[in-house]
């Protein structure tokens, strides 16, 4: 075994410290999974700069520090989130709130839209829908490299449970809005399960905020399944103040003719880590995974994406760019592993980002492991300023210097936006991108973070 740190052995205290507490609320299924997924994280520990993995991102900052730790919501919370209102014009959506990671409600702890989706809680799914639950959960999870994954199989006490029937096709995207509040620097873990069944269509909206500006470090898990012919559409939308860590660990795991599409955008953060998983587990399966990250000051944003062609005739397409300001740094480690057996696999990687000063720096890792002849594979990656060219057409045409630096930033960036297909959403993301480029903060009308 590897020799301990000291940052490991504090989670691995907290774990000791408070598994009754955590056991007590969860259900026995979910329980069943602690012991193993802790073993597993004191063998790993919080990933250093030492693992390949996490080669350009220092964990260190938020993970040596001394963390109120939030297991469930009291009642109190439940009014905090139902006063939350996120306005997003004309977006036609159901909307979630969660407060911390939870599904907080007194009552309903599990409720069917009028489309036929069940939400609510995962420890209320694992009664109600045992059987889905149980074939489901722990499922798609794993790895060999994060023990952060492990972390939050151990600790995560309840999240947020998605389930969509066999040939639910959904009108409306369901939109969750994330809140992270507390009087108290804060670790949380985040825990979700989404099932879309066979021939089904479903889109989500994940929206994280933070409402107080105390410091914040989130580990987040989310495990999909996209059954036979289904579709189903992630886009994920951060903005969170710069004393906010959150790692998102997300595995997508396909079955056959499916088609999935993630989209990252990062519109603020103080250490954002998206780790993205694409599983094509069956003939035919169809993967897109964007993101987008605008950084400035200290900020740090590191995206890592893994695509794993385990069956014949899938297609995958990745898709990155950020622009970074001032000292902000970034990275990029997009992984494209083609087994044998997957034969006529169609796959494409690109990677590019815009450096506006010379302290920014950009850390970008294009892979490609091909073990099958009969391929398709491309991947590239670009890291500079903007294009002098364009600066100067577009100030001959009589466009000052700073107007035209904005559009040459704005349409950079769109080409990642443009791939959300929520009409109104997409607007949106314009929008606060535009904002963020001008310098300009985006904010809820309800939070009163004056992120500096």
């Amino acid at each position: 075994m590897n020799e301990i740190s000291e940052i490991t052995e504090k989670y691995l205290g907290l774990y000791k410290e408070n598994i009754n507490k955590i056991s007590g609320i969860s259900s026995t299924y979910f329980n069943s999974f602690r012991a193993p997924a802790f073993e597993k994280f004191r063998e790993m520990g919080i990933p250093v700069k030492k693992n390949e993995a996490y080669k350009y991102t220092n964990l260190n900052t938020f993970f040596d520090h001394d963390y109120e730790n939030y297991f469930m919501p009291v009642p109190a919370d439940f009014v905090k989130a139902e006063e939350f209102r996120c306005e997003v014009t004309n977006l036609d959506a159901h909307g979630i709130v969660l407060l911390n990671g939870f599904y907080p409600t007194l009552n309903e702890k599990l409720r069917q839209l009028p489309s036929g989706i069940w939400i609510g809680t995962l420890n209320e799914a694992a009664i109600k829908f045992a059987d889905i639950f149980e074939r489901h959960f722990g499922k798609y999870a794993k790895s060999d490299t994060d023990g952060l994954v492990h972390l939050n199989t151990a600790m995560a006490s309840d999240g947020m449970f998605i389930y969509v029937p066999e040939g639910v096709a959904m009108e409306r995207p369901v939109q969750v809005v994330n809140l992270i509040q507390s009087d108290e620097d804060t670790f949380t873990q985040h825990r979700n399960l989404i099932i879309a069944e066979k021939n089904s269509d479903f889109s989500i909206i994940i929206c994280d905020h933070t409402l107080s500006p105390q410091k914040f470090l989130t580990n987040a898990v989310t495990e999909v399944y996209v059954g036979e012919n289904a579709h189903f559409d992630l886009i994920r939308v951060q903005n969170e103040h710069n004393n906010a860590c959150k790692i998102t660990n997300t595995f997508i795991h396909q079955e056959k003719n499916s088609v999935t599409s993630s989209n990252n955008i990062t519109l603020h953060g103080g250490l954002i880590r998206n780790n993205t998983y694409h599983i094509l587990g069956g003939e035919g399966a169809e993967s897109h995974s964007y993101g987008l990250f605008l950084a400035d000051k200290w900020q740090h944003i590191d995206n890592f994406v893994n695509v794993d062609h385990a069956f014949p005739n899938c297609t995958s397409n990745q898709l990155f760019k950020g622009v970074l300001d001032d000292m902000s740094t970034g990275a990029f480690n997009g992984r494209i592993l083609v087994r044998p057996d997957a034969q006529g696999t169609f796959a494409y990687q690109k990677n590019n980002n815009i450096l506006l000063t010379d302290d920014a720096k950009m850390d970008t890792k294009p892979q490609l492991e091909i073990f099958a002849d009969d391929v398709k594979c491309s991947h590239g990656a670009t890291i500079g300023q903007l294009d002098g060219d364009a600066l100067f057409y577009l100030q001959s045409r009589g466009i000052n210097k700073r107007e035209a630096r904005l559009m040459l930033m704005f349409g950079f960036a769109h080409e990642v936006i443009q791939n959300i297909k929520v009409e109104a959403l997409r607007e949106r993301m314009d929008s606060l991108v535009m904002q963020r480029l001008k310098g300009e903060l985006s904010r809820c009308a309800s939070c009163m973070v004056k992120c500096m």
